[in-house]
């Protein structure tokens, strides 16, 4: 997996090879070549959760980044750092706005995410979050770095409708060897079972396996799929069950997902909280402007619980879901927010991904 130390020359028809670099003036005398239109924003190519690798020769293999998607556009204007929901937080990454100026391009589109790293070299999104002030925290993130793992689009160039092994090409030599903040996202080509599980030895969050010869396409269509290590998703908050003698005076959450549009209950969490974070939990729940008397899903249990609005989005960890649709051995990790790019686990998505397996 070790990187070459001199940058591959960027594919061309030429013996010459093409080099990245800001425009000069345009010639009158040469002719006027058609350029593709910058666009302003790209929805996102995402992963499907799968629960093992594919295996194939049309298939390569990346570290799952435990980070914040992000997008990194590049032109003439300046420079912005778009979330997955197309929010501007380029002042909040200023050690991701200054690598990015050592780029020699003139325009651009990076996809990628936004993480900041441990002690051990692995991306940690605790550590991100904290460095923002916490989940509503509205600090700048002065440790961050992004993680280049396509390109979109080139000095005046759109390469959405080029295949993935040459987007990555071109974006590869684009990225200096080296550098400690825009980096670019390695690729593993041998035994995919034996990169999951070095990923899940050493820590890391799981793999993505991507089709080398898909176009970039938005959505959660299956060109790219994601293996986790352990899984956690995002789930939205739609009530708590009181407890007087617990962290935070609640003893578990209901939560629930997507399906065909609406949300339906998934079950609760009642573990993985400290006393710090309860509290914190608890405070937020109380500041959410009206409580229902009446679930707002349908819900058949027995329980004594206070309905809430759903607004507050949390990431659990769980070990498989059971007979009745409902998560097995869950643990809450912590919270998120649609602004930083949760995006609430859709169970019409994860059937179709296991109907897919199963053929």
């Amino acid at each position: 997996m070790a990187r070459p130390t001199t940058p591959k020359p960027l594919l061309t028809d030429s013996a010459t090879p093409a080099r990245s670099r800001p425009r000069k003036p345009r010639d009158p005398a040469q002719p006027r070549l058609l350029l593709d239109p910058m666009p302003s924003r790209v929805e996102p190519c995402l992963a499907l959760l799968t629960a093992k690798p594919p295996k194939g020769p049309k298939w390569s293999y990346e570290i799952k980044w435990d980070g914040w998607r992000g997008a990194i556009h590049i032109d003439q204007s300046g420079i912005g750092i778009l979330t997955r929901n197309g929010h501007d937080w380029t002042r909040r990454f200023p050690t991701v706005e200054e690598g990015v100026r050592r780029l020699n391009v003139g325009s651009a589109i990076l996809d990628g995410e936004v993480v900041c790293f441990d002690d051990q070299g692995r991306s940690d999104f605790n550590l991100l979050q904290k460095s923002l002030g916490g989940p509503r925290g509205k600090r700048v993130a002065g440790e961050a770095a992004f993680v280049a793992f396509d390109l979109l689009y080139l000095d005046g160039h759109d390469l959405r409708n080029t295949e993935l092994s040459t987007r990555r090409h071109l974006l590869e030599a684009l990225i200096p060897a080296g550098d400690p903040i825009i980096r670019f996202s390695e690729d593993f080509n041998g035994d995919p079972d034996e990169f999951f599980e070095a990923a899940c030895t050493h820590g890391l969050e799981g793999i993505i396996a991507k089709d080398r010869n898909s176009t970039y396409r938005s959505g959660r269509l299956g060109d790219w799929l994601k293996i986790k290590c352990v899984a956690s998703d995002a789930f939205v908050i739609v009530g708590y069950e009181p407890s007087a003698g617990a962290f935070g005076g609640f003893g578990s959450l209901l939560l629930a997902a997507r399906k065909a549009g609406q949300l339906v209950y998934v079950g609760s969490v009642g573990t993985g909280f400290n006393e710090r974070e309860a509290s914190a939990l608890r405070k937020m729940m109380e500041k959410i402007p009206w409580k229902r008397k009446s679930p707002p899903v349908p819900y058949s249990g027995k329980r004594q619980v206070v309905w809430q609005q759903p607004t507050l989005i949390a990431e659990i960890a769980y070990r498989g879901w059971t007979g009745d649709g409902k998560l097995r051995q869950s643990s809450y990790k912590r919270l998120r927010e649609q602004q930083d790019d949760a995006i609430i686990f859709d169970l019409d998505s994860f059937e179709l991904t296991k109907l897919s397996e199963r053929s």
